[in-house]
């Protein structure tokens, strides 16, 4: 075997070894995943238009720094808040249009009484310490955008969950992130459920299109 050979073959074993060490010390990933209960109330009769922007759908949280991405979790909650959402929205209203785009002046939403923008304002976590318990606890502050079909501003509020896991016997850490992320979002969807129609700005667009003409939950 020529030197050449030899110095080639070995570039490509460190190449290979510093990819393996790379990927040992990345963070660990979780895609939260879970079913979310549709709420048990009866729909109101509009149409409600929803867009989940970028950041929204794909959200994720992670407790390593952004310059070095290294150690700790990235947990992936994009889709899970995508299905709790259109699961609870869909269930409070009697249809539920996606959009591809926020609607704004001479880009109007068609065929729908308002449209709401959930945005993930903030997101706060507290992971074990000191101790073998895998019991995780996560907060979520949101902030809605209630739009008319033209994208005028119709209402904006904020709203908060908590989600905890309920055990400290489960088999990984991982499932322990998992069921607290999905316990928060449960939290959320009961939230808006029983807190929609508390804002008085809500309760003038609901009284307008003559779905609701009271305060508290529909």
């Amino acid at each position: 075997m020529s030197p050449s050979t030899t110095t080639a073959r070995h570039a490509r074993l460190l190449a290979l070894a510093l990819c393996l060490l790379v990927a040992a010390c990345g963070p660990t990933a979780v895609v939260v995943k879970g079913n979310f209960p549709p709420p048990l109330v009866q729909p109101l009769p509009l149409s409600l238009g929803v867009w989940y922007d970028a950041d929204f759908s794909g959200h994720e949280f992670s407790d390593a720094g952004e310059e070095q991405r290294s150690g700790g979790w990235v947990v992936t909650t994009g889709a899970a808040q995508v299905q709790m959402w259109d699961t609870v929205l869909g269930g409070l209203f009697a249809k539920l249009v996606h959009l591809d785009a926020k609607p704004a002046p001479g880009r109007p939403a068609a065929q729908v009484d308002g449209v709401l923008v959930p945005h993930v304002e903030e997101l706060q976590y507290a992971i074990p310490a000191q101790n073998r318990a895998k019991v995780y606890e996560i907060w979520i502050r949101y902030r809605f955008e209630l739009l008319s079909p033209a994208g005028e501003p119709l209402a904006q509020w904020v709203m908060s969950s908590y989600g905890k896991t309920p055990t400290a016997f489960l088999q990984s850490d991982q499932e322990a992130v998992n069921l607290a992320a999905v316990m928060a979002l449960r939290d959320a969807g009961a939230n808006f459920t029983t807190t929609f129609d508390n804002d008085p700005a809500v309760q003038a667009w609901l009284r307008d299109r003559g779905a609701h003409t009271g305060s508290g939950t529909p």
